[in-house]
């Protein structure tokens, strides 16, 4: 699998984004250890999750990291991976939080139910929009020079935060943000692309998108409200059944037909075609749909399919 390497970084990453959201979810940590057994032999080494998942279970989170800590630690692969968490998300038990205190605390937490020396990447999952800038990337600055995190990236940060961390770290010799990990995906384009896209390309950032199945809608597998119960994830595709989605999903059959190919692979070869973008975020709870990922960085779209998915979206 060629490899690719993050922006002003030494990691290097095969092209699709492990989601670890449905570790300790809607995988146990035995279906878990399959399925990452799975994805590494398909020559992937890049794992997302984050310091909460999956409150909506417990309250709290922790089961995502646990179980990823406890199969490399079984697998004894940890330095073949590249592992990327998060701080700062709100749970039943704690609101957003991006404070120094809480970022120390939480990054050492972590650490330990990932049973690692460093996380490679380290995102600000969401802004509490209070903490200063400042305050926030100090902690970064800490973590870094204290070998704990390696690199640290952004997720849902606003535009206008997003200017001032890179200017508060020009200032005070602080890390900077390497990536960006924004909502989107055929039906999510406006906001990106309006707000985002000249900020990545401003400050040279590598881009992970999540939600990049749109909840599981961009497989093709919801078309109507009927469809909706199909899996838990249904009820989040439920926004997507209109005029616009439907045409969409139209559009990713045409390709998908086109090719012998899946509307899900499809979906992710047309992320994989914009600029910037390196691995689209996507999970998977059965080794059959690990295929379909599989395929979308082998399947290269034509000016005809670019130009057919970019009108069905716009």
């Amino acid at each position: 699998m060629k490899k690719v390497k993050i922006a002003n970084t030494d990691l290097e990453i095969a092209p699709i984004n492990f989601g670890g959201n449905v570790f300790g979810w809607t995988l146990d940590e035995k279906q878990s250890f399959e399925i990452l057994d799975a994805f590494v032999d398909g020559g992937f080494n890049f794992i997302d999750t984050a310091n909460t998942y999956s409150w909506w279970v417990n309250d709290v989170g922790g089961q995502s990291e646990t179980i990823i800590g406890n199969w490399m630690k079984a697998r004894g692969n940890r330095d073949k991976l590249v592992i990327a968490t998060k701080i700062g998300s709100e749970t039943k038990v704690h609101p957003k939080d991006i404070s120094k205190k809480q970022i120390l605390k939480c990054a050492d937490e972590s650490l330990k139910r990932l049973q690692v020396d460093y996380i490679d990447l380290y995102y600000t999952h969401f802004d509490d929009d209070k903490t200063p800038v400042e305050e926030t990337l100090s902690a970064y600055d800490e973590l870094v020079k204290g070998g704990k995190v390696r690199y640290i990236a952004a997720s849902n940060v606003s535009p206008e935060r997003l200017i001032e961390s890179f200017d508060v770290a020009e200032k005070n010799s602080f890390p900077k943000y390497v990536a960006l990990q924004p909502h989107y995906n055929l039906v999510e384009r406006t906001n990106y692309e309006s707000k985002y896209l000249p900020l990545v390309e401003k400050y040279g950032l590598s881009v992970f998108p999540y939600w990049s199945l749109a909840s599981g809608f961009l497989t093709g597998k919801y078309r109507s409200e009927a469809d909706l119960v199909k899996s838990v994830r249904g009820a989040g595709a439920k926004q997507y059944l209109n005029e616009k989605g439907l045409g969409v999903l139209s559009a990713l059959d045409q390709v998908a037909k086109k090719h012998g190919s899946q509307p899900a692979t499809v979906s992710l070869a047309w992320l994989l075609a914009q600029p910037h973008l390196l691995a689209p975020i996507v999970s998977a709870t059965s080794k059959s749909q690990l295929e379909t990922l599989f395929a979308a960085p082998e399947l290269k779209l034509d000016a005809e399919d670019l130009a057919l998915l970019d009108q069905a979206s716009k």
